[in-house]
């Protein structure tokens, strides 16, 4: 009988309550203060305040599709100025907004069932569609004078997988009934405070034109306790201390591929990154945009004071000595440092500036200083040269700027290189299968400011000849084989007599190659197929197609526990935290007879039936909350490892109770445009802050053993719009410093593991399919050792979009998918599996992509060697 580690009593549990205080703390430290005249901090306890916004009770926690987390409940920002105390003036027009957005999804819900009703997989992404009003009319009584004449407007918005963001009103910019709301509470309030419940960047040119806008915060999308969170960082409790992760424009049409990006340019098959190595701040300070708010930033109630004491070159690091002094006179607060370096120009183009390292600050006093040493490897100044396939420094002088900011800081040192040096040579990855030509940089439209030339002549020089020796191109792939795990000698024979077991392999009985040979390629297919086939194995629904555990993405095999005692890893999705079914009931045979969908309440209201049925005699009610955390963007943009740690922890803590085993998470792709309706998953548009963030958040996770993550979406998954038959075309730079090197240090630092590669094709072929990406990047140069899977579906043959386009390109290939080492093939179908069998050890030409027995053993080993670690082995084994 399979264990249920669900809880049966129906009450908030010690846990929950824990980590929803945990994750509040998260969300405050993460949340952005982009504007204040003085305004806040407020004084919130029995302060009337006028509280508007389409975000205000309904407030935002998480993104849609994978992003959903079915906690119990979530603070909304209502609720979290109520419990600091405040008394809310506007109840009646919030009802009435109640009753608008009840409307609305009535509507909504008719007009989705008939269009939908026999089509579920369509029915779950146009159920994402759907949106409360962005506002209702007020009426005058709604104005009644608050104690401190303040009003809280709330602009919410919300975006997920499947469908990217759009550069109009209601969206990336304000509609213009927004902006009448605002004109219109700025002419009955001396103040008004807009807070940002959104996931991803939007037009705030508006808020300059009202004076009366007195500060603007971004909430983010802070999971389950975000209105407390902000509640706290409102009224003081907590000093602002986040920092963009991403660069704000003025203007959407700042952005690099403004016009080019997915559906823009009307070509949704083919991306071309032509913008290259300049992404972000990269580009607006190479190119001569002017930010509204740049990378890096945020405001406080207090003033710090930055100074570098020292800077040294010390065994292949740069390390600086940096004190910072809070300067005010009230309130406390920890303040983020951050270290730029700009390169020299020579055969490589280079942007104005990089990020090198960052370190936050312990919570300061008024008065109170500290001093830090941070350090980071000279690496980190090297480039990549696709002709000499190597990573390299070249000659001349390296700046390096310590400040608050990208726009906010001071040159401290000048690294003077005499000669080039080769770090790293390596193997060519990933060719263009296109002509493109990238955007060339102009240092005339670099970013200055009037004191940059006098504190460049005045730095300390350091005069070096190299940085050091060279470093070998060691193949990582032969480091990670255990020697228990290697190929026995010829004189050492496997007993045809004896069927090892798991056990066997744990006990050290027999290697795990032992027991690998053994399985027939149908046990080894099963394995590295998950369990989304029909037949034994049922199909479920779109990303929830687990059966033991009710609302988890998927599963490996069940089929080899009674002959092998394998058992099955369980992935959960969620990227703010584990999306399962909240509730479910089970029968006396443990099978599942009814579960609440983790798809969402939007989705159970419009498409599925509520269980309004009494219990039958021995079933029982089962409870899965989890808890929602903050979205990898808030997560970034606290700038500090140790909340990252926290709340991988918090995450890894609800795994090891329900028996996950895999977290379909971090998502870590690069925010390349502010329309990519899944920015709010990804942590930033700089691949440092991506890969420590992603680095932290695996470590919290897998503290807790037999827990790990699954980093993706490997590689170029940077839109949704056709993303499954999208073909990216990059250049091997640009991959190396931008989008394949965020994976590289979570790799190098954290060892999650799992990785999932992306929909998309890269440079004409499809992630899933890739040996160069997946074998030759992941595991040989880096050193991966953990399993690789695919995407959902990810070998499905295309059907028409919502609106009836065809895709050009067609889908990934389960046979090829073994080839490139991508281990697991999910959520896996009948097809994958006949696929695979036909192509074991087929005669060439019989089949498309031949693949022998030793690379589908080498698949399943590699899962094996996870359920090895598994936290999921019960008193059945």
């Amino acid at each position: 009988m399979k264990k249920i580690y669900a809880a049966v009593s129906p009450d908030v549990s010690r846990r929950e309550i824990e980590n929803r205080n945990r994750s509040r703390l998260i969300a405050a430290e993460g949340m952005v203060l982009l504007e204040n005249n003085g305004i806040l901090p407020l004084k919130l306890k029995e302060a009337k305040i006028a509280l508007f916004g389409n975000g205000a009770r309904h407030t935002v926690s998480g993104g849609t599709g994978s992003g959903e987390v079915n906690a119990r409940e979530v603070s909304s920002v209502e609720q979290g100025l109520e419990h600091a105390g405040a008394v809310i003036t506007t109840k009646a027009w919030l009802d009435r907004y109640d009753a608008a957005a009840v409307q609305k999804k009535e509507a909504y819900k008719e007009k989705m069932q008939q269009k939908y009703a026999d089509s579920p997989e369509l029915a779950f992404w146009a159920m994402f569609a759907h949106r409360n009003p962005l506002t209702i009319p007020t009426e005058e009584n709604d104005f009644s004078k608050a104690d401190q004449d303040i009003a809280i407007y709330v602009l919410a918005r919300n975006s997920g997988e499947g469908a990217d963001r759009r550069n109009e009103p209601g969206d990336y910019q304000l509609h213009q009934e927004e902006k009448e709301f605002l004109t219109t509470l700025c002419s009955h309030y001396s103040h008004v405070i807009v807070v940002l419940n959104i996931g991803g960047v939007i037009d705030t040119s508006f808020f300059h034109e009202l004076s009366n806008i007195s500060a603007v915060v971004l909430m983010g999308q802070a999971g389950s306790s975000g209105g407390d969170a902000l509640a706290d960082v409102l009224s003081g409790k907590v000093n602002p201390c986040g920092h963009l992760a991403a660069t704000w424009a003025k203007e959407y049409e700042d952005y690099p591929n403004a016009d080019t990006f997915g559906y823009r340019n009307g070509n949704r098959d083919d991306e071309y990154y032509t913008e290259g190595i300049y992404v972000g701040y990269r580009w607006f300070d190479s190119f001569g945009k002017v930010p509204a708010y740049p990378f890096g930033y945020g405001k406080s109630y207090t003033t710090f004071w930055v100074e570098t004491k020292d800077i040294l070159l010390k065994n292949s690091e740069i390390v600086l000595n940096v004190q910072v002094t809070n300067a005010g006179k009230e309130y406390s607060g920890r303040e983020v440092v951050q270290i730029y370096i700009s390169e020299p120009d020579g055969r490589l183009e280079k942007p104005y500036q990089e990020l090198a390292a960052y370190a936050k600050t312990k919570c300061l006093q008024p008065g109170e200083s500290e001093n830090m040493t941070i350090s980071f490897p000279v690496s980190r100044m090297a480039s990549y040269d696709e002709k000499q396939e190597a990573w390299i420094w070249e000659k001349g002088s390296y700046i390096i700027r310590v400040g608050e900011h990208s726009r906010a800081t001071k040159v401290t040192g000048v690294i003077h290189l005499e000669k080039e040096c080769i770090y790293q040579k390596l193997e060519k990855l990933l060719p263009l299968d296109c002509e493109m030509e990238c955007i060339h940089g102009d240092k005339t439209l670099f970013y200055s400011y009037p004191e940059e030339e006098k504190e460049i002549k005045n730095a300390p020089d350091l005069f070096v000849e190299s940085f050091l020796t060279k470093k070998k191109n060691d193949n990582c792939l032969e480091k990670q084989i255990k020697k228990s795990e290697q190929v026995p000698d010829k004189k050492t024979e496997i007993q045809a007599s004896q069927i090892y077991r798991m056990e066997d392999v744990l006990s050290g009985k027999c290697s795990l190659y032992d027991l690998v040979q053994q399985l027939t390629k149908e046990e080894l297919t099963a394995l590295c197929v998950g369990t989304a086939r029909g037949g034994e194995e049922e199909t479920s629904t779109i990303g929830a197609a687990s059966r033991a555990c009710p609302g988890a993405a998927g599963e490996t095999t069940s089929s080899l526990i009674k002959s092998r005692n394998i058992h099955n890893i369980i992935l959960a999705d969620g990227p703010a935290g584990l999306r399962l079914s909240p509730i479910f009931t089970v029968d006396d045979g443990q099978n599942v007879t009814w579960q609440k969908p983790a798809l969402g309440n939007d989705f159970m209201d419009i498409f599925m039936k509520q269980d309004n049925r009494p219990l039958k005699e021995k079933e029982v009610t089962y409870y899965q909350y989890c808890t929602g955390i903050p979205t990898a963007t808030l997560l970034a943009q606290t700038w500090d490892k140790e909340a990252l740690y926290e709340a991988g922890d918090i995450v890894g803590s609800e795994m090891k109770e329900f028996g996950i085993m895999l977290w379909l998470a971090p998502g870590m792709n690069i925010q390349r445009n502010p329309l990519c309706g899944r920015n709010f998953e990804y942590y930033s548009e700089d691949p440092l802050i991506s890969g420590i963030c992603a680095a932290a958040e695996t470590q919290g996770v897998q503290s807790h053993p037999g827990a790990g993550t699954t980093i993706k979406h490997f590689a170029c998954n940077n839109l949704e719009d056709n993303r499954a038959y999208n073909n990216s075309h990059v250049t091997e730079r640009t991959l190396r410093e931008i989008y394949l090197k965020g994976f590289e240090i979570a790799i190098r630092k954290a060892q999650p593991l799992a990785l999932m590669s992306s929909y998309n094709m890269l440079n004409g072929i499809h992630t899933a399919n890739s040996v160069d990406l997946l074998t030759k990047a992941a595991r040989q140069e880096w050193g991966f050792e953990g399993l690789i899977m695919t995407d959902w579906g990810t070998t499905a043959e295309p059907k028409p979009d919502l609106e009836g386009r065809m895709p050009l390109y067609g889908p990934s290939n389960a046979a090829a998918c073994i080839k490139a080492g991508n281990d697991l093939l999910m959520p896996g179908s009948k097809e994958d599996v006949e696929e695979i069998l036909a192509s074991v050890d087929a005669e060439e030409g019989t089949v498309k992509y031949p693949i022998t027995l030793e690379e589908l053993r080498g698949c399943a080993e590699r899962i094996l060697r996870i359920i090895a670690k598994s936290n999921t082995y019960t008193e059945e084994s």
